[in-house]
């Protein structure tokens, strides 16, 4: 790895998350003179040290677990005495991260990225400081990423009441948890100790779980994790959580209006969302605008106010997701190569790692009602593909939202086997600007999930053959 003792780079990267990193590493290959600057002492940022990578290990685990007390029978395997060894299953999940943090290190070794540990502040447009060390960039980019949104009125001290790290962390399986916020994290991070043997409830402010996403996919997701055992309470705020001996009593009230309600557990997961992380950065001194929310407002290719600052990632705002960020570091890399570095912010899957898996692409339903668009729909349920029958995974749906006029594809929402990987070939669709019509008269391996998609996509001229 290069050492320390430069101090002038064309770029320098502050925050080693996925955009960054990437970003850093994307440059360099372009020929640029890179450093990136990370204070956590392990690159990944949030995402692989206490986000993405360390949730997912935890959700296969829990599944392998899961499945081998309640699913191996019908397979006419025959298992007994299954017992849990939670310290060796959080002795995987570190050491799966470990690996990857080490695998970036030895990528910025590789290409020759300067690795300088410690946090930045920014001295000016094109200067900063990490520690004592002052540095100097033609170009800085800003990718810090975000930390979990508190609660007012809540303190969180990783141990009773936990962030999301502090939930990838506990030391033993709670009797009972309250998941306030029934988003993507509070959703895989209430499955993953529900399958341990917790019983979560979720309670959410507004009247739908996952609000972003497709509102049949919302409904479906629900009744399909209260058959698993999760207990929602939607349309319900927590004015409070207090303390106890044996954990934390949490109060809450009916948004509109009824009567209060407490809820006892022995640990609660505050996940109402994350906000962007600046803090201590000093982009004042930059003459960085920051807007009244703590987010860094930029053009179209990431750039700031200031000609020599860019912006990526969740610090930037809209979709908080690492393969967002990614694109948005190689796009900026790229430009500062001079070449065309883009992203199509309209073709970025969200994806929630539940069992089954949730998926999504473009535009939902209630997004193209809003916007007056006709659309026609296309259906297929995993019932009815025969490698999802064969796995004995039948729960959820295809659907394939494309335009009444032109067929070309707007969207698509996926409950299902697979799901995160399934969603990559309609986005791919999208992205060459596919009708419907294409996707279904291209042939698809059988059997295999990818059907359920070809007949979703037939569907949407009512031609499937299997339903």
């Amino acid at each position: 790895m290069a050492t320390n003792t430069e101090t002038a780079f064309d770029l320098v990267v502050v925050g080693g998350g996925p955009g960054g990193y990437v970003c850093a590493i994307r440059a360099a290959q372009l020929g640029m003179k890179v450093a990136c600057v990370e204070k956590r002492g392990a690159l990944g940022g949030t995402c692989l040290n206490v986000g993405c990578i360390p949730s997912k290990v935890l959700l296969q685990s829990s599944h392998h677990f899961h499945s081998a007390k309640e699913e191996f029978a019908a397979h006419g395997v025959k298992v007994s005495g299954v017992e849990l060894d939670l310290a060796t299953m959080m002795g995987r999940k570190d050491k799966v991260v470990g690996e990857f943090t080490k695998g970036i290190e030895f990528l910025f070794k590789k290409n020759k990225v300067t690795y300088v540990k410690g946090a930045a502040t920014l001295t000016g447009p094109n200067s900063l400081k990490v520690g004592d060390a002052e540095y100097t960039a033609k170009n800085i980019v800003v990718a810090t990423g975000s930390v979990s949104a508190p609660l007012p009125g809540v303190e969180v001290d990783e141990k009773t009441v936990v962030s999301s790290t502090g939930a990838l962390a506990l030391g033993k399986v709670p009797g009972s948890m309250v998941v306030i916020g029934a988003g993507v994290i509070g959703l895989e991070l209430g499955s993953v100790w529900s399958r341990l043997g917790t019983k979560v409830t979720v309670v959410e402010f507004l009247d739908k779980i996952l609000p972003p996403f497709d509102d049949e996919v919302s409904k479906n997701t629900q009744r399909i994790l209260e058959k698993q055992g999760l207990a929602f309470k939607l349309g319900h705020k927590v004015t409070g959580v207090k303390a106890t001996k044996s954990g934390a009593t949490v109060s809450v009230e009916p948004v509109k209006g009824g009567d209060a309600a407490e809820i006892k557990a022995d640990v609660v997961l505050v996940a109402i969302g994350r906000r962007p992380y600046t803090e201590g950065l000093g982009l004042e001194a930059a003459g960085v605008v920051v807007d009244p929310k703590g987010f860094v407002p930029v053009d179209s290719h990431c750039r700031t106010n200031v000609p020599s600052v860019y912006a990526i990632g969740d610090v930037i705002g809209g979709l908080m997701l690492a393969h967002k960020a990614e694109e948005e570091g190689v796009a900026v890399a790229e430009t500062l190569a001079g070449q065309a570095g883009h992203v199509n912010h309209g073709i970025i899957p969200s994806v929630v790692y539940t069992n089954p898996e949730i998926a999504s692409v473009g535009k939902t339903e209630q997004q193209l009602k809003a916007e007056g668009v006709a659309y026609n729909v296309g259906k297929f349920p995993f019932l009815a593909n025969s490698r999802a029958k064969a796995s004995g995974e039948t729960q959820g749906f295809v659907k394939i939202l494309a335009d009444k006029r032109t067929d070309k594809v707007l969207g698509a929402h996926l409950i299902g086997p697979n799901a995160g990987e399934l969603i990559a070939e309609v986005a791919i669709a999208m992205e060459f600007g596919a009708s419907a019509e294409d996707i279904a008269r291209t042939c698809h391996a059988h059997p295999s999930l990818a059907e359920a998609v070809k007949e979703a996509a037939m569907d949407v001229a009512k031609s499937a053959i299997h339903i």
